[in-house]
């Protein structure tokens, strides 16, 4: 274990590790951001408020037993910076940091518990074949790390390449979420509450759609988690 410090602190030295936000350099403690950066990323602290603006976004149209984000997606902010690298340049590290990152702030609060395992919005499999990866599943994987809850990825499944929602009117981001998901195997989500994640949330369009086909399986409880909220 001594070998391995030295050989990392020696690393280190020779190819010290950036801040991807403000370039600096990281301390050992550090992973991808700073914390300088880190705490200066808008925060929403959502997860203290059980009737917040995002739980609100789903008053009347899915059972929610919670829901929140954890940062605001601000144009000009350093935030929308993370995402573009994660969902356009290929760095998965970034949402499984971030991943990490809001799984303890909430871990501290108490928000989603007793979640029994976590569902990232999965992507069409061309689209997931073009990116490469799904940058859901890259957040997802760093929540489980830290919440100590598996990732489900078979339970349910996009069947449909639906549009970019980007510029879509609010009615078209409904229009064109109606039927892309469909239940894979229910069997391995019965009675279980399920925590729901995505990368941002703006209509909650895409969410509630994932999350009416999922409330089908008997037993269901449904929880909705984002990194940011527009």
């Amino acid at each position: 274990m001594k070998i391995r410090a030295i050989w990392n602190d020696l690393m280190r030295l020779l190819f010290p590790e950036t801040c991807v936000l403000c370039g600096k350099s990281l301390i050992e403690s550090e992973d991808i951001i700073c914390l300088h950066c880190l705490y200066r990323l808008p925060r929403t602290n959502f997860h203290n408020d059980r009737e917040n603006r995002v739980e609100k976004r789903f008053f009347g149209k899915i059972a929610v037993e919670q829901a929140s984000s954890l940062f605001y997606f601000n144009k000009g902010s350093d935030f929308r910076h993370l995402i573009h690298l994660l969902k356009y340049k290929d760095r998965q590290d970034v949402g499984e940091t971030l991943g990490r990152y809001a799984a303890r702030e909430l871990l501290q609060q108490g928000a989603f518990s007793d979640i029994d395992c976590i569902i990232p919005i999965p992507l069409h499999k061309k689209k997931e074949r073009k990116r490469g990866y799904n940058q859901a599943e890259c957040i997802a994987k760093g929540m489980s790390e830290v919440l100590k809850k598996p990732v489900e990825l078979n339970g349910v499944h996009r069947v449909k390449a639906n549009n970019t929602q980007t510029r879509k009117s609010v009615l078209q981001r409904w229009q064109n979420v109606q039927e892309i998901f469909e239940l894979k195997d229910a069997t391995l989500l019965q009675g279980k509450h399920i925590l729901l994640i995505d990368d941002v949330l703006t209509t909650g369009a895409t969410m509630e759609a994932c999350a009416v086909v999922l409330l089908q399986v008997d037993g269901v409880k449904i929880s909705l988690f984002t990194l940011a909220v527009a």
